[in-house]
């Protein structure tokens, strides 16, 4: 024992050392240079110059109060809420019906349907965009906030069918079993028992849904019509323009909704215990 305690701890070599630091660099240098961008734009969006220079002159909201002022992003706002919560609504009860689905049912045709459903995660957005709008022509359809509504609920069930599999794939079916054994008939079993063990992950993935819907552009582009103008096409029409501090105040707001509501998604993915109320 005496000896084991005397032992001197191994040496690292020395080009192991240098390895190690060499990807701790790397990586620390490629976090820059994603995020550094994202950063200096929140920055510049409290800068008092009223021009995107490369100096600071002094502290300042008058960037964000002006968003609360300006009519045409307030009304811009007010159709992302409204395609967003509509579409978000929608996807997640499809959704989750999918995803009961094929999780709980064998039916014909369900692998090449699985490969549907992943379909507009893995293509462009642009052929996704182009699709649509070709869909829209030939079926004679106005393009306006309906149609924008519509285009969203095609992706956004796709991304609520992955989140709630995800929890269904963790999903203890003896729960079940020992509430129909307690006489509780489907209703009963899905209402007091499947549900709110899915709750978390259907939250999940409407959050997501709705945070896709929000900041999305390629596709409602070529979808919108007059007056259907969201947030951020508003972005995109002011950016042609040249960007200004406004701009990166709206952007800066954009981006932390989004990253929270992302980070509530994650949350309710790995929230949950597992248990239920059979009261």
């Amino acid at each position: 024992m005496a000896s084991r305690l005397n032992q001197k701890p191994l040496k690292i070599p020395l080009r192991l050392k240098i390895g190690r630091y060499a990807l701790t660099a790397h990586g620390l240098m490629s976090y820059f240079f994603l995020y550094a961008p994202i950063i200096i734009l929140i920055i510049f969006s409290f800068n008092a110059s009223k021009f995107v220079t490369g100096s600071w002159h002094g502290f300042t909201l008058e960037w964000y109060k002006k968003l609360f002022v300006d009519e045409a992003i307030g009304a811009a706002l007010r159709n992302s809420l409204y395609v967003s919560l509509i579409a978000t609504f929608i996807s997640t009860i499809f959704g989750t019906m999918v995803s009961l689905a094929m999780e709980r049912y064998d039916f014909w045709g369900k692998l090449p349907f699985d490969a549907l459903l992943y379909l507009p995660i893995i293509i462009p957005d642009i052929a996704m965009a182009v699709m649509l709008l070709l869909f829209f022509v030939m079926v004679k359809m106005p393009l306006g906030r309906l149609t924008i509504i519509i285009s969203h609920i095609a992706f956004d069930i796709s991304f609520v069918a992955i989140v709630v599999r995800a929890r269904l794939a963790q999903f203890d079916d003896a729960l079940e079993e020992a509430a129909q054994d307690l006489y509780a008939n489907n209703w009963k079993t899905f209402r007091y028992v499947t549900f709110p063990l899915l709750l978390p992950g259907i939250l999940a993935g409407a959050l997501l849904a709705f945070t896709l819907s929000l900041d999305d552009f390629v596709i409602t582009f070529f979808t919108s019509g007059p007056g259907a103008t969201t947030l951020p096409l508003r972005i995109y029409s002011l950016v042609k323009l040249g960007v200004t501090p406004e701009i990166n105040a709206l952007s800066a707001v954009m981006l932390m909704a989004s990253f929270v509501f992302v980070v509530i998604s994650f949350s309710l993915q790995k929230g949950g215990n597992g248990k239920v109320d059979l009261v």
